[in-house]
């Protein structure tokens, strides 16, 4: 009974087990490490056997890399980075994620290298020759640095160490042949089919203990980006950040000069906090509660000012984008439920345009009971005024009245002010 439980066990722990396949394509930034992390995370908590990562950029930012080859070494799962399709590359940050790997593959016709590292600006005009010195020691140190970096991933996963060291300091480049045959990637697969078929059986060293690799009859799981990932992807390329940015603040000039015109202003408003993000200006967490509070504004202006919709518009847009970007992606709890901002956003334009505009009414609206309902109703005199002083019926109900002119029994009169248990009044003309 016993024998026949733990076969039992053994067969359903297999039956789920999974490769789990995630895709970059494009530069390497902090949307990059956020959605390798995500991807990892959910391999590793959902039975993965395997995580591969197929790659293809022309590099990127250094600390983004630094934090994908940390999350590679800290996961309890081989990770094979597969430079793919044909055509492709791995340059940069993407060829020392590449070598960082458990397993590094490439496809015929890909290539890998070129990274020395690069600063960020520099120095230019008058000051070039007095700073050279100074800006030529720092490119030392950030050289000097990556170097040792990639040494010693290349010494821990038994790569070329000297090759290695070419491609960062001569930014030596090689195709998919040349590597395998330097000893910088482990082998050359022509799709992920025969990826997963070349691998089956490796053996790999991970965290203190030897792993096999299995990959015969496992179900694969493809990774796709998720709509913030999609979003912020597209954000984050300089070009586009740049056009986002100056596209903010032209549409926000624009409205200045032209007050009334209402859709530059939303339009400007919006694109100027995209563009900041996508310049590391501000986080995603900001960005997220910005756009929210651009939102909800909108919405007050709208009722305050109609504009026909078009700032309730702006509104729903930005605050559906600002509920999108406002959890961070390494949140231990995950990301905010679609359904959840859509039922926000929808209950956020019934509240602002149904309910708060009729709110906004009713607090315009004239009071018609108590001691201020009675400005501005008219009544009769039932006494001649004498010295500024006599009785009038309002309502039915007989007050003391003041007025200024001669106002006699009989007369048409308008209440102007309340004044304790005495009314100001005049005299309505016929």
């Amino acid at each position: 009974m016993l024998t026949a439980l733990t076969v039992f066990l053994v067969l359903l722990s297999l039956s789920f087990s999974k490769v789990f396949t995630a895709k970059w394509d494009g530069p390497i930034t902090p949307i990059t490490a956020d959605y390798i992390d995500r991807t990892l995370t959910k391999a590793e908590r959902e039975g993965g056997t395997l995580y591969v990562l197929e790659l293809n950029t022309p590099g990127g930012l250094a600390e983004s890399m630094r934090k994908i080859v940390q999350r590679f070494q800290g996961s309890s799962l081989p990770v094979v980075v597969f430079v793919y399709p044909s055509g492709g590359r791995a340059a940069s940050a993407g060829a020392i994620i590449t070598i960082s790997a458990d397993v590094a593959v490439m496809a015929p016709g890909t290539n890998i290298g070129a990274a020395h590292p690069v600063r960020v600006g520099g120095v230019s005009g008058e000051r070039r020759d007095s700073k050279r010195e100074g800006k030529d020691v720092m490119e030392k140190k950030i050289l000097q640095d990556m170097l040792a970096f990639v040494r010693s991933i290349a010494k821990e996963k038994g790569r070329n160490v000297e090759v290695v060291e070419r491609m960062v300091k001569e930014s030596l480049s090689l195709s998919a042949e040349e590597a395998l045959e330097e000893g910088v990637i482990d082998l050359i697969a022509v799709d992920l089919k025969d990826l997963l078929k070349k691998i089956d059986g490796r053996k790999v060293k991970k965290l203190g203990r030897e792993l096999e690799i299995e990959t015969e009859g496992e179900e694969v799981v493809f990774l796709e980006e998720n709509l913030k990932e999609e979003l912020l992807k597209i954000i984050t390329n300089p070009t586009v950040a740049y056009l986002l940015l100056m596209l903010g603040f032209y549409g926000i000039f624009f409205e200045l000069y032209n007050p009334g015109a209402v859709v530059p202003g939303v339009v400007g408003a919006i694109c100027l906090l995209l563009g900041l993000y996508g310049l590391s200006l501000i986080s995603m967490n900001w960005l997220g509660l910005l756009l929210i509070i651009l939102g909800i504004l909108l919405f007050v202006l709208e009722l305050i000012t109609p504009t026909f919709g078009a700032l309730a518009v702006g509104g729903i847009i930005s605050l559906a984008l600002g509920s999108l970007f406002l959890i961070d992606p390494e949140s231990p709890y995950g990301e905010l439920p679609k359904t959840i901002i859509a039922t926000v956003v929808f209950a956020s334009v019934l509240f602002f345009l149904v309910a708060g505009r009729f709110g906004l009414k009713a607090q315009r609206r004239r009071k018609l009971t108590g001691a201020e309902g009675m400005v501005g109703e008219e009544g009769e005199a039932i006494t001649d005024f004498k010295k500024g002083k006599g009785k009038v019926l309002v309502h039915g109900e007989i007050w003391d009245a003041l007025g200024e002119e001669e106002i006699k029994k009989g007369d048409r009169v308008e209440v102007l002010e309340v004044r304790g248990l005495k009314l100001r009044v005049r005299k309505v003309s016929s």
